[in-house]
């Protein structure tokens, strides 16, 4: 039986994995994200010498990603800006190599075997330290001339937006990812979102912003669900009162997807399982 390699490429941390079922990832390993990313990928090629021989590896790394060239493109990481990540797999294990943004592998994990599954037309949102969606319409993921950067989508600001908050995306400002992702959240209130009790009123900006999301998605991509994962999606609460601001933001004009927590508890690892399991014959 084929056995497959995964890695969650992000930010702050590698996650490694290996299996034979996307649906089971398995051996899984931590690594930081070293500022040489030569330091990162020699942690990660001994992970699968010692685990493998792997038949095939998926990417699911953080971007913008440069398709054509297998690169990490204009990242605010400047020693990873233009990495070669792909042929440097490549090269060391000796292996074919599927390289996908994080979100995108997440939508196809949760379509594999998560919150998606036996739905053609989604979108996976993840809101966190960043904020980045991947969309599948007609069963197939959607690229063009890159990949869907929905984490930066402007925002209409909420009235009770504090004074002098001028929002944290360093290209941007009050975009989506500005104004809604868990740096924003803390640099805004002083604390981060975990420690944020339900009655504060930063929910309240948070749903407002993450409703013209869903709004806008649901407007462009006409999608059946959207599934929202995260660490700032972890709070309950907040999830009810997206629903309530969507609803009044498309004031009964269409019908409104389904908007979901994900089911799956890796849905990028599961992703990056799947896209190395479709290189194998």
């Amino acid at each position: 039986m084929p056995l497959y390699g995964a890695i969650e490429a992000g930010g702050t941390k590698f996650l490694c994995a290996v299996g034979a079922d996307p649906a089971r990832p398995e051996q899984l390993q931590r690594f930081d994200t070293a500022v040489n990313p030569l330091e990162t990928i020699a942690n990660v090629v001994a992970y699968f010498e010692k685990r493998g021989p792997v038949d095939a590896l998926g990417v699911a790394s953080f971007g913008p990603l440069d398709f054509e060239r297998g690169a990490i493109a204009r990242t605010p990481k400047l020693p990873w800006q233009d990495f070669p990540i792909r042929a440097s797999l490549e090269r060391a294990l000796h292996v074919p190599v599927a390289l996908e943004t994080d979100v995108n592998a997440a939508a196809l994990g949760e379509q594999a075997c998560g919150a998606a599954q036996g739905c053609t037309d989604f979108v996976y949102v993840t809101v966190g330290t960043g904020i980045g969606g991947g969309a599948i319409s007609g069963g197939r993921l959607i690229h063009g001339l890159m990949h869907p950067e929905m984490g930066h989508l402007p925002l209409r600001l909420h009235p009770g937006e504090p004074a002098g908050f001028r929002g944290q995306c360093p290209f941007h400002a009050t975009c989506l990812e500005g104004l809604a992702a868990g740096p924003a959240l803390h640099a805004r209130w002083g604390s981060p979102a975990e420690e944020l009790p339900p009655e504060h009123p930063a929910w309240t900006l948070e749903a407002f912003y993450l409703a013209q999301m869903c709004f806008s998605l649901a407007c462009t991509l006409s999608p059946r669900k959207i599934i929202l994962g995260g660490g700032v999606m972890a709070q309950a609460h907040l999830l009810p009162r997206i629903r309530e601001e969507l609803a009044a933001l498309a004031n009964g004009y269409l019908p409104l997807p389904e908007i979901l927590t994900p089911a799956s508890p890796a849905p990028a690892l599961q992703g990056a399982l799947a896209l190395a399991r479709s290189l194998v014959p």
